[in-house]
This record gives C-alpha cells, sequence and structure tokens, in this order.
C-alpha cells in the first residue's frame, strides 16, 4: 500500500506576515494622526498679532482664545479617554479628524472674534478625544506591546507636531499667498489623507461595555509624589503656554518680526523638548525633573528681565525652555507612570495630564488679565517671575517625593536606572546601580526551602 501525501504545513512567517503590516500600520496611523492633530492646534500660534489686528481684539480676550484650546481639551480627555476601549479606536480617530477639520475651516473663513473661538473649541474637542484614542492605537500594536515604548512614541509624535505646527505656519503665511487660509487648507488635506488611513483600520468588535467619565483619582500612597510630578508637569507647560500665547505679540510689538521668524522661535521650544526626552531614561526621573526645572528656571528669568521683546534673548530662552520641558515633561510623566498601581493608571495618569493641560492655558490667562491695568511687556514679567519663583518649590517637592511603601507598583514600567542582570548578575546589596534615583530595589536571592547535606555551603543558582 502507498503511502498517502500530506499537504506541506503552511509557513508560520507567511500566515503572521500580513498581521505583523497590519499592526505596523496601525502604529504608523496612530503616529500620523497625533502628529497632524497636534500640529493643527497650534498653526495659529504665530498668527495670533495678526488676528489682533484684523478683529481689533484685546490682550485678554487673545490669551482666552489661546486658551480655549486647553480649557475645552481637558474635560473631553477626562470624560471620553476610555472612548477607544468601548467604540474602538476607528470610531473616535474618525470623530476626532472630522472636529479638526471644522476648526481648520472655522480659521480658514473666520470673520469675527466668535470664528476664532468656534475653531480652537473644535480643536480641542478632537486633540482632547484622539489622544488617548492614537496613544491606545499605538499600544495596542506596538512591538512585543510595550507600554513604555508606546507612551514614547506618542509623546514623540505630540511634540513634533506642536513644532511643525507654528514653524508651517509662520512659513506658509509669510512666503505664500492667503496667509490666512493656505496654512488650514493644507492641513485639511493631511486630514483628509488621515480619515483614509483610519478608515482602512480593522472595526472594532462588539462590546458590552458602557461608556462612563474617568474621574480623576489619586491614591492615598502616592499622593505626595504625584503632587511633586504634577507640580513640574504644570510648570513645564506654563512656560510653554507662555511662549505659544504671549510671545508673538511681544515679538511683533518689540521687534516687528515677520510671521516665518515667530513660528521658528516657537518651533525652537518643541523640537528642543523632543530632542531632549530620551536623556530621561539616561539620567533617572528624579534627575531629569531636577535638571528640566533648572532649565525652566532660566528662561523664565530671561523672558522676566526682558519682558519677551528681544528676539536674542527670546530665542536663548526657548532653546533653555524647550530643554527644559523635554526633561521635566518627560520626568514627570515618567514617575507618574513608576508609582501608579496598575488597577488605578488610567484615573492617575488622567490626573496627570489634567495638571499639563491646566499649565498650558492657565498662565496665560493671567498675563492676560494683568494686561487690563498694565502693558502687556510688565505682565509677562509679573507671571513670569511668580512662575519662576514656584520653581524652587517644586524642585524641593521633587528632592523629598518618596517611592510609596512596598515599592514603585510591580506591573509598572521602571523609567529610572533599572536593576540589571546582565552578564555579571545583580551587583552587590539590595539597591539599582542609580541610587535613590533608580527608585526600585534589586530583590535578593531566594533562598532554598530543601534539607542540605552537612557541609553544603552553595548558594542556589
Amino acid at each position: 500500500m502507498l503511502p498517502t501525501k500530506r499537504s506541506p504545513a503552511p509557513d508560520v512567517r507567511t500566515v503572521a506576515e500580513p498581521e505583523r503590516a497590519a499592526r505596523a500600520s496601525a502604529v504608523r496611523t496612530g503616529i500620523y494622526l497625533l502628529v497632524v492633530l497636534t500640529a493643527g492646534a497650534y498653526l495659529p500660534s504665530p498668527l495670533y498679532p495678526d488676528y489682533q489686528r484684523a478683529f481689533e481684539i484685546s490682550d485678554l480676550a487673545m490669551t482666552l482664545l489661546y486658551a480655549t484650546f486647553a480649557l475645552v481639551s481637558a474635560p473631553v480627555l477626562l470624560l471620553f479617554g476610555s472612548a477607544s476601549d468601548v467604540l474602538g479606536a476607528r470610531s473616535v480617530l474618525r470623530a476626532g479628524t472630522l472636529s479638526a477639520a471644522v476648526g481648520s475651516l472655522c480659521f480658514a473663513f473666520a470673520g469675527d472674534a466668535a470664528w476664532l473661538v468656534a475653531g480652537r473649541a473644535a480643536q480641542g474637542l478632537a486633540l482632547g478625544a484622539a489622544t488617548a484614542a492614537a496613544t491606545a492605537l499605538i499600544s495596542d500594536n506596538a512591538r512585543g506591546s510595550s507600554r513604555s515604548r508606546a507612551t514614547a512614541l506618542a509623546s514623540t509624535a505630540f511634540l513634533l507636531g506642536t513644532a511643525a505646527g507654528p514653524v508651517a505656519a509662520g512659513v506658509l503665511a509669510q512666503y505664500l499667498w492667503a496667509p490666512g487660509c493656505t496654512p488650514y487648507l493644507l492641513h485639511l488635506l493631511l486630514l483628509w489623507f488621515g480619515w483614509r488611513r483610519v478608515s482602512a483600520l480593522r472595526a472594532r468588535i462588539g462590546t458590552s461595555r458602557r461608556l462612563r467619565p474617568q474621574r480623576p483619582r489619586i491614591p492615598r500612597g502616592v499622593r505626595w509624589s504625584f503632587a511633586a510630578a504634577a507640580m513640574t508637569g504644570f510648570l513645564a507647560w506654563a512656560v510653554v503656554g507662555l511662549f505659544l500665547a504671549v510671545v508673538p505679540a511681544l515679538l511683533d510689538r518689540a521687534a516687528q518680526v515677520d510671521t516665518a521668524t515667530t513660528g521658528f522661535v516657537l518651533g525652537a521650544v518643541l523640537v528642543c523638548s523632543a530632542s531632549v526626552q530620551p536623556l530621561v531614561v539616561r539620567v533617572g526621573v528624579r534627575s531629569a525633573q531636577l535638571a528640566g526645572l533648572a532649565g525652566l528656571f532660566t528662561s523664565l528669568v530671561l523672558l522676566a528681565s526682558t519682558g519677551g521683546g528681544s528676539i536674542p534673548i527670546t530665542l536663548c530662552a526657548a532653546v533653555v525652555a524647550g530643554a527644559g520641558h523635554g526633561l521635566a515633561y518627560g520626568g514627570a510623566a515618567a514617575a507618574v507612570e513608576d508609582i501608579a498601581p496598575r488597577t488605578e493608571r488610567g484615573a492617575v495618569v488622567g490626573a496627570l495630564y489634567l495638571a499639563f493641560y491646566l499649565g498650558a492655558g492657565g498662565p496665560a490667562i493671567a498675563v492676560g488679565l494683568v494686561a487690563l491695568g498694565s502693558p502687556l511687556e510688565t505682565a509677562m514679567s509679573w507671571v513670569t517671575a511668580v512662575a519662576g519663583a514656584l520653581v524652587p518649590v517644586a524642585a524641593v517637592a521633587v528632592v523629598f517625593a518618596r517611592v510609596p511603601r512596598g515599592g514603585p507598583d510591580p506591573e509598572a514600567p521602571s523609567h529610572g536606572r533599572s536593576c540589571a542582570r546582565g552578564r555579571r548578575g545583580l551587583l552587590r546589596g539590595n539597591r539599582c546601580p542609580g541610587g535613590p534615583r533608580g527608585g526600585a530595589r534589586a530583590p535578593r536571592w531566594p533562598r532554598s526551602r530543601r534539607p542540605r547535606p552537612a557541609g553544603d555551603r552553595s548558594r542556589p543558582s
């Protein structure tokens, strides 16, 4: 009897290749949407002086216009941060893309200040709803499902988009026709490509979960460490908010610079911030926050001394502020990621981002309020001086912040100097080579409970 021929088994690599390609495409889509949405949200920054002259807007109204984005994004992020878990990333990103398109249309065809406010609200709604969805899309499809890698990718995409928006708007408005329309028309084209990429994602299978608002909640054991990180992140985004909201008007009044130069000054802040973010892992969470606070303090002193009227000093302050922002913001986010309990991580991280958004909008509004009774340059100097006085307080809080009893959450990724089990094994003692900055202890070797023969003093391998 002749043996029957067996059909060849399918190649595992051939079967897994489409799945790998789909995951890589989903990660690229999430990164693309974050860059495009954040760039659109910060396109108006170098154009604020033109809007102020065209529509005769006061300084307070101008700062409120900028802060509308942060004031809308913060509650949206808390209310709909978990929407992608229930509705799926594709549905949420589609809604965010449509809202961003509405915002760009409002700015492109604005006839008065009300159109600008509506556009900023639409941009805040888009980014607040899509940030969590895009980050979840990246996290679910990143290689090895690494949460820390996904967080780093999303953070870098957010910062690069924030930097690209002012630079692109300044250059396009300066050298192309229709400066009030061209940047937003280009943004609409990029959103159309994003819509096509999002539509190609897989639809989510129906779920029985209900959409519920995500309330900020800080567990008792991590409140001091969270307060230190939240204060650091608040100051980091306060400095960036002052640059994006107030510095364009100051440069326009003092030096009469063009929109391209203003866009490059604003872009320098975020480019420097993104470039130093990888250093957070190397220097440790605590050292990164302290170094970032030192950079923020230096930039605030420079701004307070000139009121933002000198181009060379303002550019120097922008570079120093960007480096300080990257270290302080990255260190604060990593610190909270380390200490947040696994079961309450979403609520803790949501509360931290609420502090970020309040920092981005609150000080800018304070400048507008002070400007009601004094010149804008004086108001800027006063607010930067107050913010600078808070930097040492935040530094002291970071220094005395302790890891909660029992150590950090065992399932939280370590962003500090982790204990290494390389070729040499664990180092002596039970502390990590990073010392107290690493925020963790090396585990002791477990002792064997089995009886040993007499004279055997070997340790378990």
